[in-house]
Protein backbone atom coordinates (compact mmCIF):
# COMPACT_ATOMS: atom_id res chain seq x y z
CA UNK A 1 0.00 0.00 0.00
CA UNK A 2 2.82 1.92 -0.31
CA UNK A 3 1.74 3.30 -4.04
CA UNK A 4 -0.54 5.87 -5.27
CA UNK A 5 -4.31 4.47 -6.10
CA UNK A 6 -6.36 6.36 -8.51
CA UNK A 7 -10.66 5.63 -9.72
CA UNK A 8 -13.52 7.50 -11.39
CA UNK A 9 -15.73 7.53 -7.98
CA UNK A 10 -18.67 9.17 -9.82
CA UNK A 11 -20.83 7.21 -12.51
CA UNK A 12 -18.78 7.69 -16.11
CA UNK A 13 -21.35 9.75 -17.77
CA UNK A 14 -22.86 12.82 -18.89
CA UNK A 15 -23.56 15.60 -15.59
CA UNK A 16 -22.56 18.36 -14.07
CA UNK A 17 -19.50 17.36 -12.22
CA UNK A 18 -16.94 14.01 -12.15
CA UNK A 19 -14.61 13.19 -8.82
CA UNK A 20 -11.21 11.24 -9.66
CA UNK A 21 -9.97 10.38 -6.49
CA UNK A 22 -6.59 9.56 -5.70
CA UNK A 23 -5.42 8.28 -2.27
CA UNK A 24 -1.38 6.88 -0.96
CA UNK A 25 1.48 8.86 -0.18
CA UNK A 26 2.90 11.23 -2.65
CA UNK A 27 -0.76 11.70 -4.04
CA UNK A 28 -0.80 15.51 -3.26
CA UNK A 29 2.75 15.93 -4.65
CA UNK A 30 1.67 13.65 -7.88
CA UNK A 31 -1.73 16.24 -8.74
CA UNK A 32 0.63 19.01 -8.18
CA UNK A 33 2.84 18.26 -10.24
CA UNK A 34 -0.13 18.71 -13.39
CA UNK A 35 -2.32 21.27 -11.21
CA UNK A 36 -2.45 25.15 -12.53
CA UNK A 37 -3.56 26.89 -9.45
CA UNK A 38 -1.92 27.58 -5.89
CA UNK A 39 0.29 25.11 -4.59
CA UNK A 40 -1.41 22.43 -3.31
CA UNK A 41 1.68 21.16 -1.25
CA UNK A 42 1.48 24.15 1.06
CA UNK A 43 -2.51 24.62 1.42
CA UNK A 44 -4.14 23.84 4.34
CA UNK A 45 -6.07 20.09 4.81
CA UNK A 46 -9.94 19.55 4.31
CA UNK A 47 -9.70 22.52 1.44
CA UNK A 48 -10.94 22.99 -2.16
CA UNK A 49 -8.79 24.73 -4.61
CA UNK A 50 -9.73 26.47 -7.82
CA UNK A 51 -7.33 26.00 -11.00
CA UNK A 52 -6.92 24.09 -13.81
CA UNK A 53 -5.39 19.86 -14.56
CA UNK A 54 -2.55 20.49 -17.21
CA UNK A 55 -0.80 17.83 -19.15
CA UNK A 56 2.41 19.63 -21.11
CA UNK A 57 1.13 23.06 -20.30
CA UNK A 58 -2.13 22.00 -22.50
CA UNK A 59 -5.39 22.73 -20.29
CA UNK A 60 -7.57 19.73 -19.91
CA UNK A 61 -10.39 20.93 -17.60
CA UNK A 62 -11.15 23.24 -15.41
CA UNK A 63 -11.27 22.12 -12.12
CA UNK A 64 -11.79 22.12 -7.88
CA UNK A 65 -9.43 20.37 -6.20
CA UNK A 66 -10.25 19.26 -2.71
CA UNK A 67 -6.73 18.10 -0.28
CA UNK A 68 -6.90 16.40 2.61
CA UNK A 69 -3.96 15.31 4.43
CA UNK A 70 -3.54 11.81 6.46
CA UNK A 71 -4.59 10.45 8.82
CA UNK A 72 -7.99 12.38 8.35
CA UNK A 73 -8.78 10.97 5.82
CA UNK A 74 -11.28 7.94 4.89
CA UNK A 75 -8.48 5.63 4.11
CA UNK A 76 -5.78 7.11 6.74
CA UNK A 77 -3.86 7.95 4.05
CA UNK A 78 -3.42 11.21 1.63
CA UNK A 79 -6.44 11.59 -0.45
CA UNK A 80 -6.94 14.25 -3.33
CA UNK A 81 -10.71 14.50 -5.17
CA UNK A 82 -10.73 16.35 -8.04
CA UNK A 83 -13.63 17.41 -9.23
CA UNK A 84 -13.92 18.10 -13.19
CA UNK A 85 -16.97 18.76 -15.48
CA UNK A 86 -18.82 15.63 -16.07
CA UNK A 87 -18.07 14.51 -19.55
CA UNK A 88 -17.04 11.26 -19.87
CA UNK A 89 -13.91 12.39 -22.48
CA UNK A 90 -12.75 15.09 -19.93
CA UNK A 91 -13.08 12.38 -16.67
CA UNK A 92 -11.19 10.05 -18.48
CA UNK A 93 -7.97 12.26 -19.61
CA UNK A 94 -8.09 13.39 -16.42
CA UNK A 95 -7.68 9.60 -15.12
CA UNK A 96 -5.23 9.32 -18.04
CA UNK A 97 -3.27 12.05 -16.96
CA UNK A 98 -2.73 10.87 -13.42
CA UNK A 99 -1.76 7.03 -14.54
CA UNK A 100 1.07 9.26 -16.42
CA UNK A 101 2.06 10.71 -13.37
CA UNK A 102 3.13 7.83 -11.83
CA UNK A 103 -0.51 6.66 -9.99
CA UNK A 104 -2.21 3.00 -10.52
CA UNK A 105 -5.49 2.23 -11.41
CA UNK A 106 -7.32 1.09 -7.78
CA UNK A 107 -8.74 -2.35 -8.00
CA UNK A 108 -12.40 -2.33 -6.96
CA UNK A 109 -13.32 -1.30 -3.14
CA UNK A 110 -9.24 -0.30 -3.06
CA UNK A 111 -9.99 2.55 -1.09
CA UNK A 112 -12.70 0.97 1.71
CA UNK A 113 -9.85 -2.21 1.70
CA UNK A 114 -7.11 0.32 2.81
CA UNK A 115 -9.10 1.97 5.21
CA UNK A 116 -9.87 -0.63 6.73
CA UNK A 117 -6.79 -2.26 6.18
CA UNK A 118 -4.98 1.20 8.37
CA UNK A 119 -7.43 0.48 11.27
CA UNK A 120 -10.14 3.09 10.23
CA UNK A 121 -13.39 0.78 9.94
CA UNK A 122 -13.60 -2.62 10.75
CA UNK A 123 -14.95 -5.25 8.48
CA UNK A 124 -18.94 -4.88 9.93
CA UNK A 125 -18.73 -1.06 8.36
CA UNK A 126 -16.41 -2.16 5.50
CA UNK A 127 -19.27 -4.67 4.65
CA UNK A 128 -21.90 -1.53 5.51
CA UNK A 129 -20.14 0.95 3.02
CA UNK A 130 -20.75 -1.37 0.09
CA UNK A 131 -24.51 -2.20 1.25
CA UNK A 132 -25.17 1.30 1.71
CA UNK A 133 -24.37 1.93 -2.04
CA UNK A 134 -26.29 -1.20 -2.99
CA UNK A 135 -29.47 0.14 -1.37
CA UNK A 136 -32.56 0.46 -3.36
CA UNK A 137 -34.91 0.88 -0.38
CA UNK A 138 -35.25 3.44 2.62
CA UNK A 139 -35.06 0.44 4.72
CA UNK A 140 -32.45 -1.09 3.68
CA UNK A 141 -30.22 2.36 3.48
CA UNK A 142 -31.32 2.84 7.59
CA UNK A 143 -30.12 -0.42 8.25
CA UNK A 144 -26.51 0.02 6.03
CA UNK A 145 -26.19 3.48 8.18
CA UNK A 146 -26.92 1.63 11.65
CA UNK A 147 -23.78 -1.13 10.44
CA UNK A 148 -21.85 2.32 9.25
CA UNK A 149 -22.62 3.92 12.58
CA UNK A 150 -21.18 0.44 14.83
CA UNK A 151 -24.48 -0.39 16.55
CA UNK A 152 -23.39 -4.49 15.83
CA UNK A 153 -20.01 -3.46 16.17
CA UNK A 154 -20.61 -2.20 19.35
CA UNK A 155 -22.51 -5.57 20.13
CA UNK A 156 -19.78 -7.40 19.20
CA UNK A 157 -17.27 -5.55 21.18
CA UNK A 158 -19.39 -6.00 24.16
CA UNK A 159 -19.64 -9.58 23.88
CA UNK A 160 -15.71 -10.04 23.11
CA UNK A 161 -15.37 -8.12 26.21
CA UNK A 162 -17.14 -9.90 28.56
CA UNK A 163 -15.15 -13.41 27.41
CA UNK A 164 -12.00 -11.14 27.96
CA UNK A 165 -13.41 -11.11 31.74
CA UNK A 166 -14.32 -14.66 31.94
CA UNK A 167 -10.54 -15.65 30.86
CA UNK A 168 -8.76 -13.54 33.29
CA UNK A 169 -11.37 -14.84 35.92
CA UNK A 170 -10.58 -18.60 34.89
CA UNK A 171 -6.58 -16.77 34.90
CA UNK A 172 -7.65 -16.66 38.39
CA UNK A 173 -8.46 -19.37 39.47
CA UNK A 174 -5.59 -21.52 37.33
CA UNK A 175 -2.98 -19.13 39.53
CA UNK A 176 -4.76 -20.46 42.65
CA UNK A 177 -5.51 -23.54 42.83
CA UNK A 178 -6.02 -24.00 46.40
CA UNK A 179 -8.85 -21.43 46.46
CA UNK A 180 -12.26 -23.72 46.06
CA UNK A 181 -14.68 -20.55 46.65
CA UNK A 182 -12.82 -19.11 43.66
CA UNK A 183 -13.74 -21.89 40.77
CA UNK A 184 -17.07 -21.91 42.58
CA UNK A 185 -17.32 -17.65 41.15
CA UNK A 186 -15.47 -19.25 38.41
CA UNK A 187 -17.76 -21.60 36.81
CA UNK A 188 -20.88 -19.70 37.73
CA UNK A 189 -20.02 -16.37 36.58
CA UNK A 190 -19.25 -18.15 33.00
CA UNK A 191 -22.55 -19.79 33.35
CA UNK A 192 -24.41 -17.01 33.96
CA UNK A 193 -22.65 -14.57 31.26
CA UNK A 194 -22.43 -17.80 28.64
CA UNK A 195 -26.34 -18.23 29.24
CA UNK A 196 -26.82 -14.15 28.37
CA UNK A 197 -24.47 -14.24 25.67
CA UNK A 198 -26.33 -17.32 24.22
CA UNK A 199 -30.04 -15.49 24.69
CA UNK A 200 -28.89 -12.10 22.89
CA UNK A 201 -26.77 -14.26 20.02
CA UNK A 202 -29.89 -16.30 19.26
CA UNK A 203 -32.12 -12.99 19.02
CA UNK A 204 -30.17 -11.34 16.72
CA UNK A 205 -29.44 -14.48 14.36
CA UNK A 206 -33.28 -14.82 14.64
CA UNK A 207 -34.06 -11.48 13.72
CA UNK A 208 -31.14 -10.88 10.80
CA UNK A 209 -32.62 -14.33 9.06
CA UNK A 210 -36.31 -12.54 9.25
CA UNK A 211 -35.10 -9.52 8.47
CA UNK A 212 -32.82 -10.60 4.90
CA UNK A 213 -35.35 -9.32 3.27
CA UNK A 214 -34.71 -5.64 3.89
CA UNK A 215 -31.17 -5.74 2.68
CA UNK A 216 -31.70 -8.40 -0.98
CA UNK A 217 -35.67 -7.61 -1.08
CA UNK A 218 -38.06 -10.60 -1.67
CA UNK A 219 -37.56 -12.82 -5.19
CA UNK A 220 -40.49 -13.51 -6.79
CA UNK A 221 -41.02 -16.07 -9.91
CA UNK A 222 -44.23 -15.55 -11.77
CA UNK A 223 -45.15 -19.18 -13.39
CA UNK A 224 -47.78 -20.98 -15.21
CA UNK A 225 -48.46 -22.52 -18.43
CA UNK A 226 -47.93 -20.33 -21.91
CA UNK A 227 -50.86 -17.89 -22.18
CA UNK A 228 -52.02 -17.83 -18.90
CA UNK A 229 -51.49 -14.35 -18.12
CA UNK A 230 -48.01 -14.11 -16.58
CA UNK A 231 -46.86 -10.85 -18.61
CA UNK A 232 -50.14 -8.92 -18.05
CA UNK A 233 -49.65 -9.89 -14.40
CA UNK A 234 -46.08 -8.45 -14.49
CA UNK A 235 -46.88 -5.32 -16.31
CA UNK A 236 -50.00 -4.29 -13.75
CA UNK A 237 -47.72 -5.37 -10.93
CA UNK A 238 -45.19 -3.15 -11.87
CA UNK A 239 -47.47 -0.31 -13.56
CA UNK A 240 -45.71 -0.29 -17.01
CA UNK A 241 -45.92 -2.53 -20.57
CA UNK A 242 -42.46 -4.20 -19.37
CA UNK A 243 -43.09 -7.64 -20.24
CA UNK A 244 -44.38 -8.14 -24.31
CA UNK A 245 -48.00 -9.55 -24.26
CA UNK A 246 -49.79 -11.34 -27.28
CA UNK A 247 -52.17 -14.19 -27.36
CA UNK A 248 -49.32 -16.46 -29.12
CA UNK A 249 -48.40 -19.29 -26.22
CA UNK A 250 -44.77 -19.23 -25.63
CA UNK A 251 -44.24 -15.19 -26.50
CA UNK A 252 -42.00 -15.11 -23.07
CA UNK A 253 -38.96 -17.22 -24.01
CA UNK A 254 -36.40 -15.88 -21.50
CA UNK A 255 -36.68 -13.94 -18.15
CA UNK A 256 -38.25 -11.01 -17.61
CA UNK A 257 -37.72 -9.20 -14.52
CA UNK A 258 -38.78 -5.57 -12.64
CA UNK A 259 -39.24 -4.32 -9.48
CA UNK A 260 -41.52 -2.45 -6.91
CA UNK A 261 -40.91 -1.24 -3.15
CA UNK A 262 -43.74 -2.21 -0.90
CA UNK A 263 -43.55 -1.11 2.92
CA UNK A 264 -39.98 -0.27 2.24
CA UNK A 265 -38.55 -3.50 1.05
CA UNK A 266 -37.79 -4.38 -2.78
CA UNK A 267 -40.10 -6.91 -4.60
CA UNK A 268 -37.84 -8.27 -7.78
CA UNK A 269 -40.65 -9.69 -10.03
CA UNK A 270 -39.61 -12.47 -12.26
CA UNK A 271 -41.79 -13.49 -15.25
CA UNK A 272 -40.91 -16.61 -16.68
CA UNK A 273 -41.30 -18.74 -19.66
CA UNK A 274 -44.12 -20.42 -19.61
CA UNK A 275 -43.94 -23.99 -18.60
CA UNK A 276 -45.00 -26.86 -20.52
CA UNK A 277 -43.91 -30.04 -22.82
CA UNK A 278 -41.97 -28.56 -25.86
CA UNK A 279 -40.12 -29.47 -28.98
CA UNK A 280 -39.05 -25.95 -29.80
CA UNK A 281 -35.47 -26.05 -28.88
CA UNK A 282 -35.06 -22.51 -27.55
CA UNK A 283 -38.60 -22.83 -25.75
CA UNK A 284 -37.55 -25.79 -23.86
CA UNK A 285 -34.42 -23.44 -22.81
CA UNK A 286 -36.81 -21.00 -20.93
CA UNK A 287 -38.61 -23.87 -19.88
CA UNK A 288 -35.34 -25.10 -17.79
CA UNK A 289 -34.37 -21.86 -16.80
CA UNK A 290 -37.91 -20.95 -15.59
CA UNK A 291 -38.11 -24.51 -13.07
CA UNK A 292 -34.70 -23.10 -11.82
CA UNK A 293 -36.21 -19.60 -10.89
CA UNK A 294 -38.64 -21.62 -8.74
CA UNK A 295 -36.13 -23.30 -6.61
CA UNK A 296 -34.15 -19.33 -6.41
CA UNK A 297 -37.78 -17.54 -5.28
CA UNK A 298 -38.36 -16.57 -2.12
CA UNK A 299 -41.97 -16.38 -3.30
CA UNK A 300 -43.80 -18.08 -5.89
CA UNK A 301 -47.10 -16.99 -8.01
CA UNK A 302 -48.61 -19.75 -9.57
CA UNK A 303 -50.42 -18.42 -12.73
CA UNK A 304 -54.04 -20.58 -13.74
CA UNK A 305 -56.23 -20.29 -16.86
CA UNK A 306 -59.96 -19.94 -15.22
CA UNK A 307 -60.86 -20.42 -18.49
CA UNK A 308 -59.40 -23.95 -19.57
CA UNK A 309 -59.56 -26.94 -17.29
CA UNK A 310 -56.58 -28.16 -15.58
CA UNK A 311 -54.02 -30.33 -17.21
CA UNK A 312 -50.90 -32.27 -16.49
CA UNK A 313 -48.25 -29.05 -16.58
CA UNK A 314 -50.55 -27.39 -14.36
CA UNK A 315 -50.12 -30.35 -11.76
CA UNK A 316 -46.57 -30.67 -12.28
CA UNK A 317 -46.06 -26.83 -11.10
CA UNK A 318 -48.49 -26.99 -8.16
CA UNK A 319 -46.13 -30.13 -6.93
CA UNK A 320 -43.09 -27.71 -7.20
CA UNK A 321 -44.49 -24.84 -5.42
CA UNK A 322 -45.45 -27.26 -2.57
CA UNK A 323 -42.68 -26.83 -0.07
CA UNK A 324 -42.07 -22.94 -0.86
CA UNK A 325 -44.13 -19.60 0.03
CA UNK A 326 -46.33 -19.61 -2.69
CA UNK A 327 -49.74 -17.66 -4.20
CA UNK A 328 -52.12 -18.99 -6.68
CA UNK A 329 -53.49 -16.28 -9.19
CA UNK A 330 -56.58 -17.67 -11.28
CA UNK A 331 -56.50 -15.29 -13.90
CA UNK A 332 -59.09 -14.53 -16.61
CA UNK A 333 -62.22 -14.69 -13.95
CA UNK A 334 -64.14 -12.80 -16.63
CA UNK A 335 -64.12 -15.60 -18.73
CA UNK A 336 -66.44 -18.71 -18.50
CA UNK A 337 -64.78 -21.00 -16.00
CA UNK A 338 -63.50 -24.15 -16.62
CA UNK A 339 -61.15 -24.47 -14.27
CA UNK A 340 -61.79 -26.59 -11.38
CA UNK A 341 -59.09 -26.97 -8.13
CA UNK A 342 -61.31 -29.49 -6.26
CA UNK A 343 -58.74 -31.69 -5.24
CA UNK A 344 -55.81 -29.57 -4.42
CA UNK A 345 -54.81 -28.50 -1.19
CA UNK A 346 -54.15 -24.95 -2.25
CA UNK A 347 -54.42 -21.68 0.16
CA UNK A 348 -53.76 -18.04 -0.90
CA UNK A 349 -55.83 -18.12 -3.98
CA UNK A 350 -56.30 -14.84 -5.74
CA UNK A 351 -58.78 -13.89 -8.70
CA UNK A 352 -57.68 -11.30 -11.65
CA UNK A 353 -59.20 -10.73 -15.36
CA UNK A 354 -57.70 -10.06 -18.73
CA UNK A 355 -59.24 -6.01 -18.81
CA UNK A 356 -58.54 -4.30 -15.36
CA UNK A 357 -56.06 -4.33 -12.81
CA UNK A 358 -59.07 -6.38 -10.23
CA UNK A 359 -57.43 -9.05 -7.84
CA UNK A 360 -53.46 -6.79 -8.03
CA UNK A 361 -54.50 -4.81 -5.03
CA UNK A 362 -55.25 -8.14 -3.39
CA UNK A 363 -52.13 -10.08 -4.52
CA UNK A 364 -49.86 -7.32 -3.45
CA UNK A 365 -52.04 -7.15 0.14
CA UNK A 366 -51.23 -11.19 -0.05
CA UNK A 367 -47.89 -10.47 -0.32
CA UNK A 368 -47.55 -7.78 2.35
CA UNK A 369 -49.14 -10.77 4.52
CA UNK A 370 -47.41 -13.65 3.79
CA UNK A 371 -44.04 -11.50 4.80
CA UNK A 372 -44.91 -9.78 7.84
CA UNK A 373 -44.18 -6.49 5.78
CA UNK A 374 -46.16 -4.23 8.11
CA UNK A 375 -44.58 -5.59 11.31
CA UNK A 376 -40.99 -4.11 10.04
CA UNK A 377 -39.73 -1.14 11.72
CA UNK A 378 -37.16 1.20 10.83
CA UNK A 379 -35.24 1.39 13.86
CA UNK A 380 -33.17 -1.08 16.34
CA UNK A 381 -31.40 -2.46 13.41
CA UNK A 382 -28.81 -4.31 15.06
CA UNK A 383 -28.83 -7.38 12.61
CA UNK A 384 -26.10 -9.46 10.47
CA UNK A 385 -26.54 -8.40 6.97
CA UNK A 386 -24.76 -11.02 5.16
CA UNK A 387 -24.27 -14.54 4.98
CA UNK A 388 -20.54 -14.38 6.08
CA UNK A 389 -21.74 -12.74 9.35
CA UNK A 390 -24.43 -14.64 10.29
CA UNK A 391 -22.00 -18.16 9.80
CA UNK A 392 -19.38 -16.88 12.01
CA UNK A 393 -22.32 -15.95 15.00
CA UNK A 394 -23.98 -19.40 14.30
CA UNK A 395 -20.52 -21.13 15.03
CA UNK A 396 -19.76 -18.86 17.71
CA UNK A 397 -23.39 -20.00 19.13
CA UNK A 398 -22.49 -23.54 18.77
CA UNK A 399 -19.22 -23.23 20.82
CA UNK A 400 -21.14 -21.46 23.42
CA UNK A 401 -23.47 -24.37 23.44
CA UNK A 402 -20.69 -26.53 23.77
CA UNK A 403 -19.61 -24.46 27.03
CA UNK A 404 -22.71 -24.82 28.82
CA UNK A 405 -22.69 -28.62 28.26
CA UNK A 406 -18.89 -28.98 29.35
CA UNK A 407 -20.36 -27.08 32.44
CA UNK A 408 -22.97 -29.21 33.66
CA UNK A 409 -20.22 -32.27 33.34
CA UNK A 410 -17.86 -30.48 35.13
CA UNK A 411 -15.52 -30.66 33.01
CA UNK A 412 -12.31 -28.43 34.44
CA UNK A 413 -12.37 -24.66 34.44
CA UNK A 414 -9.22 -24.47 32.17
CA UNK A 415 -10.57 -26.77 29.34
CA UNK A 416 -14.16 -24.19 29.24
CA UNK A 417 -11.43 -21.61 28.77
CA UNK A 418 -10.19 -23.10 25.34
CA UNK A 419 -13.84 -23.12 23.74
CA UNK A 420 -14.51 -19.17 25.50
CA UNK A 421 -10.91 -18.35 23.33
CA UNK A 422 -12.49 -19.99 20.35
CA UNK A 423 -15.97 -18.12 20.61
CA UNK A 424 -13.30 -14.67 21.36
CA UNK A 425 -11.75 -15.53 17.99
CA UNK A 426 -14.95 -16.22 16.18
CA UNK A 427 -16.55 -13.21 16.82
CA UNK A 428 -13.31 -11.44 15.82
CA UNK A 429 -13.50 -12.52 12.89
CA UNK A 430 -17.13 -10.67 12.09
CA UNK A 431 -14.99 -7.56 12.83
CA UNK A 432 -11.97 -8.67 10.67
CA UNK A 433 -9.83 -8.72 13.83
CA UNK A 434 -8.47 -11.76 12.20
CA UNK A 435 -9.01 -12.67 8.72
CA UNK A 436 -7.38 -14.59 5.59
CA UNK A 437 -6.01 -12.53 2.46
CA UNK A 438 -8.41 -14.34 0.40
CA UNK A 439 -11.22 -13.22 2.15
CA UNK A 440 -10.32 -9.16 1.84
CA UNK A 441 -9.60 -9.75 -1.91
CA UNK A 442 -13.15 -11.16 -2.64
CA UNK A 443 -14.93 -9.27 -0.51
CA UNK A 444 -13.45 -5.76 -1.83
CA UNK A 445 -13.33 -7.52 -5.48
CA UNK A 446 -17.35 -6.56 -5.04
CA UNK A 447 -17.17 -2.95 -4.48
CA UNK A 448 -17.37 -0.48 -6.93
CA UNK A 449 -14.42 1.22 -8.89
CA UNK A 450 -13.70 4.17 -6.86
CA UNK A 451 -14.80 3.05 -3.16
Amino acid sequence: MNDVIVAISTALGKGAISIVRLSGEGAIELVNSCFKGKDLTTVNSHTINYGYIVNDEMVIDEVLVSIMKAPKTYTKEDVVEINCHGGIASTNKILETMVLKGARLAEPGEFTKRAFLNGRIDLVKAEAVMDLINSKTEKARVVSINQLEGRLTGIIRKFRQELLELLANVEVNIDYPEYEDIEVVTIDNIKNKVSNMKKSLIEIINESESRKIIKDGINVAIVGRPNVGKSSILNRLLGENKAIVTDIAGTTRDIVEGSITINGIALNFIDTAGIRETDDVVEKFGVERSIEEIKKADLVILVLNNNEEINNDDIELINKINDKKYLVVVNKKDLDKKLSLDGFALKNIIYTDTVSTDGIVSLKEKIVELFNLDEIEQNDYEIFTNTRQITLAKESLDILKDVEIGIENDVPVDMVAIDIKRIWTKLGEILGENYSEELIDQLFSQFCLGK
